[in-house]
């Protein structure tokens, strides 16, 4: 193998090793150089990388990891994002720049937590909700009953208070008919 070849292979290991084997990957076609060169500044700001690279070496660099990649699966010109910190939001970010530049990137498929997905299983994984807001959407959960409770509860205290004053009221107002008579 040239040297040139096994720098290119030590690269995307080195890609490989810093994002966990997290990466969406993906054939472009039409993709002009000032798209790219927004595509890769908007995921580098995510915290994650591009790299477009021919389909023998990410096959061999994959091959050095122990991730399969069959080459026949692999349909144009292939690139590589290696995700940074949330992979969901990066792959939503790259259907959302697919949909705005007339299709011009496919995801052809990827690796998250160990596990490899073809490109309609990405294009599922992109529709969840990000981390953040399934938190909320569990805090919420949490929150609903907690908030009903303390809802009922408030309103049997006033309740009471309402009661209390209302009768003071009354007595009050029998007194001081009591003292007219």
């Amino acid at each position: 193998m040239r040297q040139e070849k096994q720098l290119l292979i030590d690269e995307i290991q080195t890609h490989c090793d810093k994002h966990n084997a997290t990466f969406v990957i993906l054939s472009y076609q039409g993709l002009n150089a000032n798209a790219a060169n927004q595509f890769r500044r908007e995921i580098g700001k995510m915290g994650g990388s591009v790299e477009m690279m021919r389909k023998r070496i990410l096959q061999k660099a994959m091959a050095q990891k122990g991730i399969e990649l069959p080459i026949d699966s692999l349909p144009g010109h292939i690139g590589v994002v290696f995700s940074g910190g949330d992979p969901i939001e990066t792959t939503k970010f790259v259907f959302k720049f697919s949909q705005e530049n007339n299709k011009a990137i496919k995801v052809v498929g990827g690796r998250f937590d160990g596990l490899q997905y073809s490109g309609e299983d990405v294009e599922k994984l992109s529709k969840l909700p990000s981390k953040d807001e399934m938190r909320a959407q569990l805090l919420a959960t949490f929150e609903a009953p907690m908030s009903q409770t303390l809802a009922v509860m408030e309103a049997l205290l006033t309740s009471v208070v309402y009661c209390l004053d209302n009768k003071c009221k009354e007595q009050v107002e029998s007194e001081s008919t009591a003292g007219q008579s």
